[in-house]
């Protein structure tokens, strides 16, 4: 797949009580994630897509090849900024990614995307390719807290989003008090892996009577 690597990636959509359950055994198995903060952190993402809502129908389609730009950052720390590519290959993804400073940020939301194309960066040069020939535009915040899990054998990382809220408030973007509505549901378990999984981690996280699904928090952020 053109030189680059792709993981494994699947998603369940769980319940609080199987969350609950799963992280207890988890953390005896795996390593906590060295960002976490008193055991979770903070997400916000700022995610594009065109005129015509590519990203979002692609992903309602099930198409086998796409990809999604958003722009993402922790616990309102504007030190720490990135732009990420994400892609899927029949079933399997990669996420790329480019650093961007707040006052960057600010300037691409507002608009103003012209230093892209003088960035060394081709992360960059490619954004700004799809800025102005896709007319890609920021469409929606995503917020979450995640726990997320290491465990160093095949490369495997076991996260669980919770309490997810969108808003279309997109200049919003580094305010805390974006207001943002509620996506229904209860907690999102994302298990990555390289080649293999190991047996000990698929165990814990098989959950029987669970369908393997796609869940996209922007795709639920949209048809709020």
């Amino acid at each position: 797949m053109d030189g680059t690597k792709y993981r494994h990636e699947y998603k369940h959509y769980i319940s609080m009580s199987d969350f609950l359950s799963l992280t207890g055994k988890i953390r005896f198995i795996a390593e906590p994630d060295g960002h976490m903060t008193d055991g979770s952190y903070f997400i916000r993402s700022l995610y594009f897509d065109n005129y015509a809502d590519k990203a979002l129908r692609e992903k309602i389609d099930g198409v086998s090849v796409r990809e999604k730009f958003r722009i993402r950052f922790y616990d309102f720390d504007d030190s720490f900024i990135r732009l990420e590519k994400k892609s899927k290959r029949s079933g399997l993804c990669l996420k790329q990614s480019a650093e961007l400073s707040r006052s960057q940020t600010e300037m691409i939301i507002n608009g103003e995307y012209g230093f892209l194309a003088e960035s060394e960066d081709p992360m960059l040069n490619e954004f700004y390719a799809k800025l102005t020939g896709e007319l890609l535009r920021p469409r929606l915040i995503v917020d979450y807290t995640r726990q997320a899990y290491v465990y160093p054998p095949g490369n495997v990382r076991v996260t669980f989003d919770y309490n997810i809220h969108s808003s279309c408030d997109v200049n919003m973007f580094f305010t805390p008090e974006v207001s943002p509505v509620p996506v229904p549901g209860a907690v999102i378990m994302e298990v990555k892996y390289d080649e293999f999984l190991p047996q000990i981690i698929a165990d814990i996280t098989q959950l029987y009577g669970r369908q393997t699904g796609s869940f996209s928090k922007y795709a639920a952020g949209r048809y709020i």
